[in-house]
């Protein structure tokens, strides 16, 4: 490895990426290029016909009834909270392995996040944790989709539907998962997806969407999102809303994103099951519930010494993450007043051990390959 700033020599190898966002929209170029130029032309740049046409197709894609673009994942899953009516006073069940908009957008709307621990094969929500964290005053269980792969919604939704609890799904790591046959979008109330740039479906910019088969409840996230309007008289504001749009142009590059996505993630699973084969004892993927679908939008394993595995990969010029280092129980952004912090001890034990390795539909399998043999090294 050279020294930075340094002319690198001919023999060394090239980066690998955590995630080839570059190498993902060359490969799109001219469908991106098209959009661009169709926009610009007609020159509606919010609530242009692109959008609608997204919505759409996105909506068929989940196999839910409809759909609503939004600013960002975050607002999303906001809207959807306080379109069911989750507000103050209010529990909403949330892992506490998860990114930390999860939990904001419940304090957004002005509930109280209850955190819960996840399965230590998965790290996904432990349905057995929920129950067990189901009060008077629980509106609301989120179902978060983490790396890929689906939570377990036929458990969730069985014991949300006994205790008549709203199940909504944080889908913004899932783009075309499924369990038991059940595409994300389509397993709870409603979803929010997340359309940032990494995502497995990823616009050139922040954007998000609501997917549900209640169409009266998008046409109120709808509302919400577009300053309170009425359906039928923009100048009239039935609700106090907020301005969170999907723009025209975002529309047009998920779109067109859309259609290669599947083959997008099929190369991700490829990649993962390559890590599979090729990692040494020592990184353990994180395992996958055999009903599970799951489209890798990361390839996450759990070692025993992440700060020796990390030191090797960074010289070795090659990218890694960690998702997620803090548990959300953990932040102080969520510490209740006069609460004791709960004791979560799978996610506790996972945050210190979790390593996100390179995924992109573009990782070849020597990229694979070169990953593999600088972590073998770490464990000799």
């Amino acid at each position: 490895m050279t020294a930075l700033g340094t002319v690198p020599d001919h023999d060394d190898p090239a980066p690998i990426p955590l995630l080839d966002l570059r190498g993902v929209h060359a490969g799109a170029r001219a469908d991106l290029d098209a959009v661009w130029s169709t926009v610009l032309a007609h020159g509606r740049y919010v609530g242009g016909p692109e959008l609608d046409e997204f919505e759409d197709r996105f909506a068929a894609y989940c196999e839910a009834r409809a759909c609503v673009g939004v600013g960002n994942g975050t607002d999303a899953l906001e809207l959807v909270l306080r379109a069911i009516g989750v507000g103050a006073g209010d529990e909403v069940v949330v892992p506490a392995n998860t990114f930390a908009a999860t939990a904001e957008a419940v304090c957004a709307v002005g509930g109280t996040p209850r955190f819960v621990d996840v399965s230590p094969d998965t790290l996904l929500v432990d349905p057995a944790a929920v129950a067990a964290e189901v009060g008077p005053r629980t509106a609301a269980v989120v179902a978060v989709h983490l790396f890929g792969q689906m939570a377990d919604v036929d458990a969730l939704g069985r014991l949300a539907a006994r205790e008549g609890l709203a199940l909504v799904e944080d889908a913004a790591q899932a783009h075309g998962a499924r369990f038991a046959g059940r595409r994300a979008g389509g397993a709870g109330l409603a979803a929010a997806f997340s359309f940032y740039p990494g995502k497995n479906l990823g616009a050139l910019g922040d954007g998000g969407a609501v997917v549900s088969d209640d169409v009266g409840l998008v046409e109120r996230v709808r509302r919400l999102a577009d300053h309170g309007r009425s359906a039928g008289d923009r100048h009239r504001h039935e609700v106090a809303g907020r301005n969170s749009r999907l723009d025209t142009l975002q529309a047009g590059v998920l779109s067109a994103r859309l259609r290669t996505l599947d083959a997008e993630n099929a190369a991700r699973a490829r990649v993962v099951d390559r890590y599979r084969e090729r990692l040494p004892d020592g990184f353990r993927l994180v395992g996958a519930d055999p009903r599970a679908e799951c489209v890798h939008h990361l390839a996450v394993v759990e070692t025993d010494d992440r700060d020796r595995a990390t030191a090797a990969l960074s010289a070795a010029r090659i990218g890694w993450g960690i998702h997620y280092p803090v548990p959300c129980h953990r932040q102080p952004a969520f510490a209740a007043p006069g609460l004791r912090r709960p004791v979560l001890p799978v996610s506790e034990r996972a945050a210190d051990r979790i390593l996100s390795l390179p995924c992109s539909p573009t990782t070849t399998d020597a990229e694979v390959d070169r990953v593999a043999a600088v972590l073998r090294e770490v464990v000799r």
